[in-house]
């Protein structure tokens, strides 16, 4: 992995100079980087796929830092070892950048420190590499009920550099119609012969179900979308089906899928990936237990590669379709949700999936989690309806990169 370290020097010296004075810690940085030292001058040398940090290697390096602040990498990451003055220039760096409203970062300590800084800052700018460029499918448009789940498309670009591209639901039944319940035979028998049990949901049915997702894989090929969100309620009048089925077979393939046209939810799914590289669930929140710290997460639909099984069901509210009911493993999760027009604010805590439920007046999947932090965050300031869970904890990998893109923790 390589590090290109923009250098900012008070004094005309070489490189090599430079090196010398800083060679404990740079020496440090190269057990598990490769260090390529760039003098301010040649910036524009540096590609923008490139790692990048701010190298402050003496004092009085202020007023060049502000003049050359606008072709430096941002969030601004200021690396000081202390000599020649260096701190005390990047905390005067720093508290300039704050004044703006921007987000700075000093990245001093001692060596174990410094390593674990770079580290995640190396890892959040992966992350951000990730969503740069993805283009996010919005299939139809957001459910009427989702009044607090928008997304302004612009705002969004320019904060993350992802791209929502609306396509028309009638564009999507036309596909459907031209896809015959031959086409689908096999893979609908594969499906059903994983399952544990067929509860609900005829032969029928998931020829059906199975035909629209061979409709939305077809779409997502031709329009280059890495992750959509689909109006699931608008197909059952359509085409008496819903999405269920095709959410769940694309994230298994890797397209990420999101349900009711929900904006925040589908970004809030990339960005899991991004930073964790895990599928995730999109789920309702149906139950906060407040005195427990508890939350019932449900929907009906979930990746079935995150299941240890899963049972065949109907879709909950309109007894139509395919659903599925996936048995998860108990253990650490993580629950997020990104809010905002531009997406600029978050929730997330770690928690213990205690156990599945199977509540008869609530959605096929359903899981009981008890969290690390207070429940009382969703009766009181909720970001919106859907939260994703993530296996695993990440709580503290989320909040990082977040708060370096100056992010709103809401709790």
């Amino acid at each position: 992995m390589k590090i290109n370290l923009i250098t900012f020097s008070s004094r005309l010296s070489k490189q090599n100079e430079v090196y010398k004075i800083h060679e404990t810690m740079l020496s440090e940085i190269e057990k598990y980087y490769t260090i390529k030292l760039v003098d301010y001058k040649d910036i524009d040398t540096i590609r923008d796929n490139d790692f990048q940090l701010v190298f402050i290697a003496t004092g009085g390096v202020e007023r060049l830092v502000s003049q050359h602040y606008e072709k430096l990498p941002h969030p601004l990451l200021l690396l000081t070892d202390g000599l020649q003055n260096s701190l005390a220039s990047a905390l005067e760096i720093a508290s300039w950048v704050h004044a703006k409203g921007l987000k700075a970062q000093i990245i001093h300590g001692d060596s174990q420190t410094i390593i674990k800084q770079i580290n995640t800052d190396y890892e959040n700018f992966k992350a951000q590499q990730f969503l740069y460029g993805k283009r996010i499918g919005v299939i139809g448009f957001p459910s009427s009920w989702l009044i607090a789940s928008g997304v302004n498309y612009l705002l969004a670009k320019r904060r993350w550099g992802v791209e929502f591209t609306d396509s028309p639901l009638d564009d999507l039944v036309k596909k459907f119609n031209q896809i015959s319940e031959e086409e689908v035979g096999e893979q609908s028998s594969s499906f059903a012969s994983k399952a544990l049990a067929c509860r609900e949901g005829s032969p029928q049915d998931l020829l059906t179900a199975m035909r629209l997702y061979k409709a939305v894989q077809l779409t997502c090929e031709e329009k280059r979308f890495d992750a959509f969100t689909l109006s699931c309620f608008e197909l059952i009048n359509k085409i008496n089906t819903t999405g269920c089925l095709t959410l769940s077979l694309m994230n298994n393939q890797g397209i990420l899928a999101g349900c009711e046209g929900d904006l925040q939810s589908i970004f809030t799914i990339l960005m899991v990936k991004a930073i964790t590289g895990q599928t995730s669930f999109m789920a309702n929140p149906s139950s906060i237990i407040e005195k427990n710290n508890e939350i019932i997460l449900s929907h009906c639909t979930i990746a079935t590669d995150l299941t240890e099984t899963y049972i065949i069901r109907n879709h909950f509210e309109s007894g139509c379709g395919i659903a599925i009911q996936g048995v998860l493993a108990p253990g650490d999760v993580t629950i997020v949700r990104c809010g905002g027009e531009c997406l600029d604010e978050y929730f997330v805590s770690s928690g213990v999936l205690v156990e599945n439920t199977n509540y008869m007046n609530a959605c096929r999947t359903q899981v009981r989690v008890k969290l690390n932090n207070p429940a009382s965050y969703f009766l009181r300031n909720p970001l919106g309806n859907h939260h994703i869970l993530i296996k695993g904890n990440y709580e503290q990998k989320i909040n990082d990169f977040m708060q370096m893109n100056g992010c709103k923790r809401v709790e």
